[in-house]
């Protein structure tokens, strides 16, 4: 008599059958057999086996050179694990984890064919992030045994598990694997059964804005990467991860992810359909958005795309003294950035008050480098000297570039630059730091648009490296030239964007923001099971909703608003869960409650 789903104890998951032995399927495997279970690794090509075997012998042995296996460990973990080209091997199997092709119909017929071998209580697993689980339990014999068991790559590294429920699998089956994820020493998140399930739905939507923005040509590759990984801590900028997972599995997912919700940001953008039918898949391929020295390398080589060396061949205006405009955190940290560079700086403010504030809170931050051993004193001291505070915008007469870091509110900084026009020398370029408004907006408002460009540091300005170098129609050739060149001097990467809303690093992070308060907002996985998929799965240095906590849920959706009202396109709008919280006063870690609470200080 059969054992019943509901009576499998996890001490049964003692043998697992591995379908499918691609690189993925060999990390399961060495995952498996590394936690004592035994490992039945199946795949129709017999070659194909036999190097998943290799892989697990080179990285094994690779693990007993970095001390973190025994020659004993090593042999052992590799006894557990053996190979079969016929699915009938998996006969006695407690547990079937498929990782073959992202195809319903492969997919199925191994389903089909498992009904016929294994247990009634064997539990079987898809490995799939982007076919529904709930449509290949629905033909199998059992669907109440199948769920999705979504692990990602490089699997012996990366701790995050997706354990995928459909409406069909029983609870014991999701316990038991659930369990075992942890027994192998990963985190496991439950969600539903959705394309893309939590970490790649909200991934895969971001980096198919990327491939947009680029096909667009509103930035290049490289700077779109660069603003991603410099801008928001990420490991990988989206063009170069798009490379890696491989162009045509993105679309695929895409493709998966618009036949679901419809939502114009998930349907693929154009090139990725061009570069997939061209084989332009990546590295696998050895060409995708970027070219690569052999197909399956790492290493980028240069191509026709890539920037030149010789600059744009317009040469810049004298910069010796630069005006900051404003007396919040953003125009202090701009201020000592400059003062560090060896610029004379005037940092002025509606007050002398508020302009002495400011540099005090520069001598602070100064005095907390000289702490942590990196500044001296004397260099402090003098970067502190170069400062000069003043109660008016009268005081930039001799400045030649002027800053503004005053309120994100254009009818205020139309006013300033007004004033900038009137007071600052001819010559002097004036820039704005917003991050959500028109730039263009500012530069009409003075009588030399062609000196107007936006400079968008990021906070705290001293440790973040980028600079969005934001061109109007309007700016001059030789304004552009003195903005990266001074970007070069105050030791900052610059990346050129157009004038519209969110330039690069806002116009794909805030989408992204946004898509995960839907995924909240809809009940389908928690704060903290989204946090950390993004953070275990994603390589992000926060989850969403601790970022959105920090950055001010007010900030959040005025910068999603913008988004909406340039682009509008219906899946920027903001999440009515957000705009309920920022109506009630719940605007992050500044107010002590956000999506979170925190302690009051």
């Amino acid at each position: 008599m059969a054992t019943p789903l509901s009576d499998t104890p996890l001490s049964q998951l003692k043998t697992v059958a591995v379908v499918g032995l691609g690189t993925m399927g060999t990390g399961i495997a060495e995952v498996l057999a590394k936690a004592g279970r035994e490992v039945i690794g199946i795949d129709i090509s017999e070659a194909q086996a036999a190097r998943s075997v290799a892989a697990l012998e080179t990285s094994t042995a690779r693990a007993v050179r970095r001390g973190k296996l025994t020659e004993q460990e090593r042999a052992e973990l590799l006894g557990r694990v053996r190979t079969a080209t016929d699915l009938t091997a998996a006969a006695d199997a407690d547990l079937v984890i498929e990782v073959a092709p992202e195809s319903y119909e492969v997919k199925h017929q191994i389903f089909r064919e498992l009904d016929g071998v294994v247990r009634p209580e064997t539990i079987l697993a898809t490995g799939t992030n982007a076919l529904s689980v709930t449509r290949l339990a629905a033909d199998s014999a059992r669907p109440e045994r199948v769920l999705g068991l979504h692990f990602f790559n490089p699997a012996p590294a990366m701790r995050l598990v997706e354990v995928v429920s459909s409406v069909l699998t029983a609870p014991a089956a999701v316990t038991a694997v659930t369990n075992l994820a942890l027994d192998l020493g990963k985190e496991p998140v439950a969600v539903g059964d959705r394309p893309g399930f939590v970490a790649d739905g909200l991934l895969f939507g971001y980096l198919n804005q990327a491939a947009a923005m680029y096909e667009a040509k509103y930035a290049s590759r490289e700077d779109i990467d660069a603003a991603m990984r410099l801008g928001c801590g990420l490991p990988m900028g989206p063009l170069a991860l798009l490379d890696l997972i491989g162009v045509d599995t993105a679309r695929t997912v895409l493709d998966a992810m618009y036949a679901e919700s419809r939502d114009r940001l998930h349907a693929p953008a154009p090139i990725l359909k061009q570069l997939s039918e061209a084989g332009l898949t990546g590295r696998k391929s050895g060409r995708g958005f970027y070219t690569y020295e052999a197909p399956g390398s790492a290493t980028v080589v240069p191509d026709a795309l890539t920037p030149g060396s010789a600059g744009s061949g317009s040469s810049g205006r004298p910069v010796r003294s630069v005006g900051v405009a404003g007396s919040g955190t953003m125009a202090s940290g701009i201020a000592e950035v400059f003062a560090k560079a060896g610029y004379d700086v005037v940092l002025a403010a509606r007050s002398e008050e508020k302009a002495q504030t400011a540099k005090a809170r520069i001598g602070k931050s100064l005095s907390r480098s000289v702490d942590k051993g990196r500044l001296t004193a004397e260099a402090a001291a003098e970067t502190l000297d170069r400062i000069t505070p003043a109660g008016s915008y009268e005081a930039f007469a001799d400045v030649d570039l002027a800053v503004e870091a005053v309120a994100e509110d254009l009818e205020v900084k139309r006013q300033l630059f007004a004033t900038l026009d009137k007071v600052c020398k001819p010559g002097a370029v004036l820039a704005t730091t917003t991050s959500s408004l028109p730039v263009v907006a500012c530069a009409r408002a003075t009588s030399r648009p062609q000196d107007v460009i936006g400079m968008h540091f990021f906070n705290p300005a001293p440790a973040m490296k980028l600079v969005e170098v934001v061109r109007t129609v309007l700016t001059a050739e030789d304004v552009h030239a003195t903005v990266r060149e001074v970007c070069a001097t105050i030791r900052k990467h610059a990346v050129d964007c157009g004038d519209r809303a969110g330039f690069i690093v806002n116009a794909l992070l805030f989408p992204y923001l946004n898509n995960a308060v839907k995924m909240v907002q809809e009940h389908y996985a928690s704060l903290d099971d989204i946090d950390a998929a993004m953070k275990l799965g994603g390589g992000y240095p926060m989850g969403p909703f601790e970022l959105l906590d920090v950055v001010g849920l007010d900030v959040s959706l005025a910068i999603e608003k913008v988004l909406h009202r340039e682009f509008r396109d219906p899946g920027l709008a903001p999440a009515p869960l957000l705009e309920h919280l920022v109506a009630a006063g719940c605007l992050g870690r500044k107010t002590g409650r956000g999506f979170r609470e925190y302690a009051r200080r």
